[in-house]
């Protein structure tokens, strides 16, 4: 048997080892603003298109199903959904519980609540009879449709999110 021989014109394989990235602040960063935590990594343009994707996909839910689309209040499995999005659905939902919802003085346990066609909302936040409501609550499947849209752009930005706490799992060097 002959055994191999070593000759200095050969030099050794090197083996790569495994990735093992992890930066949980690139993660949490973009769970507060879309496409942060990629920025925060040094990937400029990933982290623009990320943001541009989410928020993209998010104020278009905003604009199919109307600010209704984000309520904690009355669809809280779907906010949960939505929260990932960050600082901009936790500001859509607060605009819309404050502004667009008054209390309604005739029933004392109820809360917040859509003034409905031929109420106001007065300077205090209460409903009143006569005028017009800030907003209604969209028809049919489109109010459905803002939900999902707004659901799916949070989704989106937890990939987002996982894919800049681990940045090299994955990536060819």
């Amino acid at each position: 048997m002959s055994t191999p021989t070593h000759t200095p014109n050969h030099a050794p394989i090197a083996v790569p080892a495994p990735p093992t990235g992890f930066n949980p602040f690139a993660g949490v960063a973009a769970l507060i603003v879309p496409g942060l935590g990629h920025i925060i990594l040094g990937q400029f343009r990933r982290g623009i298109l990320v943001g541009f994707g989410v928020l993209g996909l998010f104020f278009a839910g905003l604009l199919v199903g109307g600010i209704d689309s984000v309520d904690s209040k009355e669809d809280a499995l779907w906010f949960i959904a939505q929260a990932p999005t960050g600082v901009v659905a936790f500001a859509t939902n607060s605009i819309h519980q404050n502004k667009f919802k008054g209390v309604d003085p005739t029933s004392r346990a109820a809360p917040r609540r859509m003034p409905n066609p031929g109420e106001s909302i007065n300077d205090r936040g209460v409903i009143v009879p006569g005028g017009d409501p800030p907003a209604q609550r969209s028809l049919a499947r489109v109010h459905e449709m803002g939900i999902l849209f707004t659901a799916v752009a949070g989704l989106l930005n937890v990939l987002a999110a996982i894919d800049a706490m681990f940045p090299t799992i994955g990536r060819k060097t």
